[in-house]
């Protein structure tokens, strides 16, 4: 996945403007981002502030690699189930 060119202060501060009543058209303009980018980070990112934000991309990292980890041990434990069952 491509890292942003946004900071996690920058997001929060294009999503503060658009809260503050700025138009979304310009917010994006000004930005240069897509409409579709402004409301993923507003979904994602409202209400946080820059330093909880790090720490939810450092869960969603931590998260992934423990997904990572059940499903190599669940591989490894079906593997090991197969080769038991062949034997019995």
């Amino acid at each position: 996945m491509k890292a942003s060119k946004f900071s996690d202060a920058q997001k929060a501060f294009i999503v503060k403007r658009g809260v503050e009543g700025v138009p979304v058209s310009e917010i994006c303009r000004e930005a240069g981002i897509s409409q579709a980018t402004y409301f993923n980070w507003r979904k994602k990112y409202a209400g946080l502030l820059p330093s909880e934000m790090k720490r939810l991309r450092e869960l969603e990292h931590e998260n992934a690699r423990l997904k990572k980890i059940v499903a190599d041990l669940s591989l490894d434990k079906e593997m090991l189930q197969d080769i038991v069952k062949r034997k019995l």
